[in-house]
């Protein structure tokens, strides 16, 4: 064993896990992310070239996005329920069973819109099973002191995953175009297999007797609803979603616009992937460095001047160093913030919590492409990238005002089961 993992030795977690436990579990995550970027981008190719119109092949992507968004506070009730391990194995074997039928029909030339519309829906529902799950999971595996080093390791995985997952599934597509499907598949299996291995029970502790569901619904919203600190979480987190979504979209429609090629603005990405990776790799030193509290602030106020530059820049390096600057910073904030949320949140209601925040920055993630489209055609490029930093200064500013929620949740989440008293 690493140095690295020796650090995440589970003294004061619970149920006895091992340091392998979250090694499977970190390792689930990155063959899930690979298997979905590698195949995410070529479904639209794949129904394209069977003869669905580009209307169609959008609705597809629109309604199993949609799906997972609104199935996702109702699989927080369920994971809170029962064995979180058992939920994330079948709704990662419902996953498989799904991409692998889609793959029966790109392989037999048997593709039809219909079902591969079915078969998205059922894997972002499945999918949203397996997130909602694995909200307990960090809890779970690792001991208080080291929820940050744990949720830094899972934001780098996921930044690199971003970054390997659309170029893996370019080359799986040049060997034919069943076989991303087939490797997004496989993943989920492979998914099932390491979640299977965790020895830990994940079972979260829960009071005797069982309530309603639709009160043990309400009791997530109503948790984060009375806490100060998860109120400023979610907002802030909500509104960083969507002033990124709409910088990145800002980036690429500005550069296309000016002449940029598919590869320039493919550079403009994965300089803001690499940036980002970089921010998640470096987040508990800094961290370390700085406390908690000065690196919210301060990060806060770094995207600022990075985002308003975006509107006297006109070559596509600068575009990328600028975003790039954005993604370095958010992801300190985004662990210090995860990282009390966890610590904050009893062990009953970790997946309803995490499901209400995350519905909240998914809401509007999904919202950015459209308004970014509209704002760009309409006010014109450099408003919108001034427009997003006056955005930025009022989260920032809120972020200000707010930071001694940040000092007094580190204090009182170290109560009994996380209460706010």
């Amino acid at each position: 064993m690493s140095g690295k993992e020796g650090e995440l030795r589970t003294t004061g977690a619970r149920n006895g896990a091992a340091p392998r436990d979250f090694l499977y579990f970190w390792t689930a995550g990155a063959v899930d992310g690979l298997g979905t970027y590698a195949s995410a981008l070529f479904l639209p190719l794949i129904l394209l070239a069977s003869g669905s119109s580009p209307g169609l092949v959008g609705l597809v992507a629109s309604v199993s996005l949609v799906g997972g968004l609104v199935v996702s506070p109702f699989a927080g009730v369920l994971a809170d329920r029962g064995c979180r391990r058992t939920l994330m194995v079948r709704s990662a074997l419902v996953a498989a069973g799904a991409m692998g039928s889609v793959f029966a029909a790109v392989a037999w030339d048997r593709v039809t819109p219909a079902h591969v519309l079915l078969a998205a829906l059922v894997e972002r529902v499945a999918c949203s099973l397996y997130a909602a799950a694995a909200q307990g999971t960090v809890r779970a595996l690792v001991p208080p002191e080291r929820y940050a080093t744990a949720i830094s390791r899972l934001q780098s995985r996921d930044q690199a995953v971003q970054i390997v997952g659309p170029s893996l599934g370019g080359a799986l597509f040049q060997l034919a175009r069943w076989v991303p499907v087939l490797a997004d598949a496989l993943s989920f299996l492979c998914v099932a297999v390491l979640t299977r291995a965790i020895r830990a029970d994940l079972t979260p502790s829960r009071p005797a007797r069982r309530d309603r569901f639709t009160r043990e619904l309400a009791e997530g919203l109503r948790f984060v609803r009375h806490q100060p600190f998860l109120r400023f979480v979610t907002l802030w987190t909500a509104g960083l979603n969507a002033v990124l979504g709409v910088l990145y979209f800002h980036a690429v429609l500005a550069s296309h616009a000016r002449g940029a090629g598919a590869a320039a603005i493919g550079l403009i990405l994965t300089v803001s992937g690499l940036c980002g990776l970089v921010g998640a790799l470096i987040a508990p030193w800094v961290i370390r460095r700085l406390g908690p509290v000065r690196v919210v602030v301060a990060a806060s106020w770094l995207m600022v001047p990075a985002a308003a530059g975006l509107g006297f820049v006109t070559h596509t390096w600068a575009y990328g160093l600028l975003l790039g600057t954005v993604s370095l910073a958010a992801p300190a904030v985004g662990i210090v913030l995860h990282a009390r949320v966890v610590l904050l949140t009893p062990d009953r209601l970790q997946g309803r919590v995490g499901t209400v925040l995350g519905t909240a920055g998914e809401t509007v993630a999904a919202l950015a492409p459209a308004a970014a489209g509209a704002l760009v055609a309409g006010t014109g490029g450099r408003a919108v990238a001034f427009g997003s930093a006056g955005a930025l200064v009022g989260l920032a500013g809120y972020c200000t005002a707010r930071r001694g929620l940040v000092h007094d949740a580190g204090a009182t989440a170290r109560r009994p089961e996380g209460v706010i008293g």
